[in-house]
């Protein structure tokens, strides 16, 4: 299993909207998640307003492109878009950190 680390840039002038889109995820995206393997994934949020991810998968690459098989996902990816300050969709901008040390 592994432990994924990542890191986004939102919108400051957005980041109330953003926190309350999240408090309704749509039921069917949530399944996506589940199906495509997505364990323990939270979303924080950090200084700067920087979104910070995590999230237990088999395989990162996998699960992110086994999402993209889901049209729920690519409906949630165009309305999460004006939130994010990269010109693409969060899918496609999350890039994992490198884990330094974890106590089991």
């Amino acid at each position: 299993m592994q432990r994924v680390c990542f890191t986004l840039k939102l919108r400051a002038d957005r980041l109330d909207e953003y926190v309350e889109r999240h408090k309704h995820v749509w039921p069917e995206m949530q399944d996506a998640l589940r199906a495509t393997g997505w364990k323990n994934y939270s979303l924080f949020l950090g200084p700067g307003a920087t979104l910070i991810g995590y999230v237990e998968v088999e395989d990162f690459g996998k699960a992110v492109e086994g999402m993209k098989a889901f049209e729920v996902n690519e409906r949630w990816q165009v309305e999460m878009l004006p939130f994010f300050e990269s010109d693409g969709k969060a899918d496609d901008a999350m890039r994992p950190l490198v884990e330094i040390f974890h106590l089991d």
